[in-house]
């Protein structure tokens, strides 16, 4: 086996070139695996055959993946290297798309725009609203930020309890159904595991406002899709503005696609023309950084899954 050479990077599968880019922009060489001591990893989904590369050329020490999830890699994800992921690299596109949706359900544009005919007032304001974010990394910082003219009441569920620029309240996840009940608007923005996989189910929407919206730009498995249908269509909560779904992508004969108090859009908090930059210079940062030996951004915990 030859062994790596400096610090050159991978990248893996490199179709566009606009990673490759990054790294040499950063100063480093772009080289096969074999003669690599890093890889930049660009298939979010092909869990495989990063696990390939990785157990073909075992004296990679860092590996980089693109998106903040990294549920797809969990599996091989482990101490016997250092790995980053795209922790907070597009919080601020998918923030923007937050309030957009929470705007377009709570104030019924979504329900205007599908309307035939002229109808009454209807809708509730996000100005002064209580808010309840679930997930405390770079997306709920921007949104904490985004919510700050609406003047809201902003309670932040995490893991962990501190303080956080903006929330008037911080609890731990063993207190989501304290914080949902009351809430004029619910966003779920945070990792998936085993432990928040099905999080919001019926019980959580029966303690809902019968008003509130919930926005979920995340991953669909946080919420059971059929309790989500059931409270929908019983009218249980105001509604749902989905950006992820379970199963995704939505088949087109799902019942989410027709309720009239829910908003679906394909996954596109983030787009490629947002993503292009954003991960670019994630990637020139962290490569910049590793060159120096200094601390990596967005490096992932093993045994917390992200």
């Amino acid at each position: 086996m030859v062994r790596p050479r400096d610090k050159s990077i991978c990248v893996s599968p490199d179709r566009s070139g606009w990673i490759a880019a990054a790294v040499r922009e950063a100063g480093a060489s772009v080289v096969d695996a074999s003669d690599a001591s890093a890889v930049v990893w660009t298939d979010a989904r092909d869990a495989d055959g990063l696990a390939k590369l990785l157990a073909d050329h075992s004296h990679i020490e860092w590996v980089q993946v693109p998106f903040a999830g990294i549920e797809n890699f969990a599996p091989i994800i482990d101490d016997s290297r250092i790995w980053t992921c795209g922790k907070g690299v597009y919080a601020e596109p998918v923030g923007e798309h937050v309030i957009g949706l929470a705007l377009a359900g709570m104030r019924n544009i979504a329900g205007y725009s599908r309307a035939t005919k002229w109808t009454g007032p209807k809708g509730f304001n996000l100005l002064g609203a209580r808010v309840t974010l679930v997930g405390g990394g770079g997306i709920t910082e921007t949104l904490l930020r985004l919510l700050t003219p609406f003047n809201c009441h902003v309670t932040v569920v995490r893991k962990r309890v501190e303080h956080l620029d903006g929330a008037d309240e911080v609890v731990d996840i063993d207190h989501l159904v304290d914080a949902i009940t009351g809430a004029d608007l619910v966003v779920l923005a945070l990792s998936l595991t085993p432990e928040t996989e099905g999080l919001i189910g019926r019980p959580e929407f029966e303690v809902m406002e019968q008003h509130a919206w919930i926005v979920n730009v995340a991953r669909g498995k946080h919420i059971v899709t059929d309790d989500l249908v059931w409270a929908l269509q019983n009218d249980v909560i105001g509604g749902a503005a989905l950006d992820v779904t379970d199963p995704e992508p939505l088949p087109a004969d799902h019942p989410l696609w027709s309720l009239p108090n829910c908003i679906v859009t394909p996954h596109v908090g983030n787009t490629p023309e947002m993503a292009v930059p954003l991960l670019s210079e994630r990637v020139r940062e962290n490569v910049r950084r590793y060159l120096k030996g200094e601390s990596l951004i967005g490096l992932v915990d093993s045994h917390l899954g992200y």
